[in-house]
């Protein structure tokens, strides 16, 4: 996990442990001053679900991209984390520039989908198709604050999923699991921000089907395979011979 203070000359903090823990605290882990923090004030957890966020009991308030938090939260990368008045961006430790291009079948194109979590556009779902833009001059217009114009571009290239800021900003860039991007193949599940607008990327096509491993070939059972020792069988054998026996004497002595 990388941590970026926004509007701060901190230096990124970077952590590798499955538990981070935060507060004003000299023990913390990451320590903020007494103004924005208590003591104990919340603790990020990894787990199969991802990053789990935990407002302690002695905490005022926690906001997640401008939501109050009163006791967890699930995380993702690119998640704006505020503590009093420290702003605290989530990113992973690896750039999303940096990772391989993922592929998909031809009919996965119409699975995808931008859906928004915040800004004008908060709570409605934008299916790509082939192509998606969104600003000025694409379908869904972007408002950026004191007048900043900005737009992004989606499109299919050689099977994978292509995100541009067509038009960028300064004040406001294009980010992508909160790390500033300029041309970036997108992933399921990916984080796009620019400015007060967030977007989750939904494509379940571009997943990779799980592995299923093939079932091992049959031995056919023979009868021998199942049946006891051959030594039992003779001894059944001589067991029912002998028993046939005495039944024949009983019988020629009685008449």
């Amino acid at each position: 996990m990388r941590i970026e203070f926004l509007h701060s000359a901190r230096e990124d903090f970077l952590w590798a442990k499955p538990q981070l823990r935060i507060g004003s605290a000299a023990d913390n882990d990451l320590v903020l001053s007494a103004k924005q923090a208590a003591p104990r004030h919340l603790r990020i957890e990894q787990d199969r679900r991802g990053w789990v966020l935990q407002v302690l009991p002695t905490a005022t308030r926690v906001y997640v991209n401008a939501r109050p938090v009163r006791e967890c939260a699930l995380l993702r990368p690119g998640d704006m984390l505020s503590v009093g008045d420290c702003r605290m961006l989530l990113r992973d430790d690896v750039s999303p520039e940096q990772r391989e291009a993922m592929t998909a079948p031809a009919q996965a194109r119409c699975t995808a989908a931008l859906r928004a979590l915040s800004g004008a556009l908060s709570g409605r779902v934008l299916p790509i198709g082939s192509s998606l833009e969104l600003g000025p001059y694409g379908r869904f217009p972007l408002e950026l604050p004191q007048g900043e114009t900005a737009s992004l571009k989606l499109a299919w290239e050689d099977g994978g999923l292509m995100l541009e800021a067509a038009q960028a900003s300064m004040a406001y860039p294009l980010r992508v699991n909160g790390a500033p991007v300029q041309r970036v193949a997108l992933r399921p599940g990916d984080q796009l921000s620019l400015g007060p607008h967030r977007f989750v990327l939904d494509a379940p096509g571009m997943e990779a089907e799980p592995a299923i491993a093939p079932p091992e070939p049959s031995t056919p059972v023979l009868p021998e395979d199942v049946a006891g020792p051959r030594g039992e069988v003779w001894w059944l054998i001589l067991t029912a011979a002998l028993l046939a026996l005495g039944i024949a004497l009983v019988l020629w002595i009685r008449f």
